[in-house]
């Protein structure tokens, strides 16, 4: 079997940044698949599952209420390797296209001090397994150490 694009990425060179995964076509429209890395892989610890649950639920609810982005919005959701998530959008984008949104929503993150969205027994298969202040923790360290001052090397898979 062939390896799939994301298991090629050199993962040792891999820093945290924003970059485009890859790009499809379903039905000739294009999708952008983002793959936003929080934690540099196998040198940091990973993120807990608490707090990659907590930020699924306040990203995906932010995502989809977005004025602009909520209707291109497909799918939101952590990396089995726990160190960043995906973002998946209707649309043919590159990287620094969604900056502005990404710190946006990791901002939004970061403040949330409220009751997590659909942390509820009605609402979700696992509703105690949530950490509201660690996710505003490295929301704000994500903010800080990539968002607001991204570089090229940041935007674009390492060779």
């Amino acid at each position: 079997m062939e390896k799939i694009t994301s298991f090629t990425i050199d993962h040792i060179k891999l820093a945290p940044g924003v970059y485009v995964s890859r790009i499809d076509y379903v039905e000739g429209r294009p999708v952008t698949t983002f793959d936003l890395r929080m934690t540099n892989p196998n040198e940091e610890p990973v993120m807990n599952t608490a707090e990659v649950h907590t930020i699924e639920h306040l990203a995906a609810t932010f995502l989809r209420n977005h004025a602009e982005y909520g209707d291109k919005t497909i799918y939101f959701g952590p990396m089995g390797c726990r160190t960043g998530f995906y973002l998946l959008l209707a649309g043919e984008y590159e990287s620094k296209d969604i900056i502005p949104l990404m710190r946006e929503m990791f901002t939004f993150i970061r403040n949330f001090k409220d009751e997590v969205p659909g942390a509820s027994p009605k609402d979700c298969g696992n509703y105690l397994d949530m950490n509201l202040p660690m996710a505003n923790y490295l929301a704000d360290r994500y903010l800080k150490n990539v968002l607001n001052e991204i570089t090229k090397e940041q935007l674009i898979y390492p060779e």
